[in-house]
């Protein structure tokens, strides 16, 4: 098996046969992100080698109870749609037992593939996209360099679902600043509602932390960025999880958060504002310190 530069994966992906198809990140220009900063720059690996680590793996100890496949680096989904599929295809004929198989997407590689690329994907096997949203406001989306607008968030979304592809997104609590907290929690839940109406999505929060290496801490240093506090990130998440429609599960499964927020809505709503309320009576030294991340 061969590995190229930072491999991440989701933790909802722990149990997952991890074999990298892309390496880097095509789009790293976002400033709260470090992992490929310093390179490796981003590139596709010839299908001939990932369906040979596939062959190792399937050789391996693992081979006959892999049930879940997730395909590193930042966002594999930038691969060709007949590459990727191809890809998929192999894994499928190799593991019988594979039930899921899975990649980081962003909003660009998803229209890059067209409703028809998406639903060729599907048919070869491909199950799950995670897809960092961050926030559905646009000013705090130019801000942080991502590379996508809430239209083209709410297209994609809805071109994955109508697809067939389980789409888990990631939101960041924080990401705008105090001044825009509550505008950025609102204009989420208006996307997240608009791409939900398409099919049952997945929702994970997770805490802006700075990183080393970003130009968000950079910024943080010359006083350009403040960070919420915590009761801020906490009433910025009850706008979030007040305004959601539902139906979809959320969860909080990060070590960023201040709180375990986890449940489905809208049954659990009045339970997960119950607990931010309740949080948000909690003195400063009651959550976690303000850090800088290293990974």
């Amino acid at each position: 098996m061969r590995y190229e530069g930072p491999i991440y994966r989701p933790p909802s992906e722990a149990d997952s046969l991890l074999v990298q198809a892309t390496v880097g990140c095509p789009h790293n220009k976002c400033t709260f992100c470090m992992v490929y900063k310093k390179g490796p720059r981003f590139r596709v690996r010839p299908v001939e080698e990932i369906f040979a680590d596939l062959e190792e793996a399937a050789r391996g100890w693992r081979g006959p109870v892999v049930r879940s496949l997730f395909l590193p680096a930042g966002n594999s989904l930038a691969m060709p749609t007949e590459q990727l599929a191809a890809v998929c295809e192999k894994a499928r004929g190799l593991f019988p037992n594979l039930e899921r198989i899975t990649v980081y997407a962003s909003v660009a590689s998803i229209l890059g593939h067209g409703p028809e690329g998406l639903l060729r994907l599907r048919e070869a096997g491909l199950c799950r996209l995670h897809v960092g949203l961050e926030s559905g406001h646009g000013p705090t989306l130019k801000r942080v360099k991502k590379g996508a607008t809430p239209e083209e968030q709410v297209r994609a979304g809805r071109w994955a679902l109508q697809a067939g592809l389980e789409l888990c997104l990631y939101v960041l609590l924080g990401l705008a600043g105090p001044d825009d907290s509550q505008a950025h929690a609102r204009a989420t839940y208006e996307v997240v509602n608009r791409i939900n109406q398409a099919g049952e999505l997945t929702l994970r929060l997770r805490t802006l932390v700075p990183k080393v290496n970003t130009l968000l801490l950079h910024q943080i240093k010359r006083g350009r960025f403040q960070l919420c506090t915590p009761h801020e990130v906490l009433a910025e998440a009850a706008t979030l999880i007040g305004g959601l429609t539902g139906p979809l599960a959320l969860y909080s499964d990060h070590y960023t958060n201040y709180l375990d927020l986890h449940g489905r809505l809208p049954r659990d709503r009045r339970r997960l504002l119950e607990a931010i309320d309740t949080a948000l009576s909690w003195p400063r030294e009651a959550f976690r310190p303000d850090f800088v991340g290293t990974q």
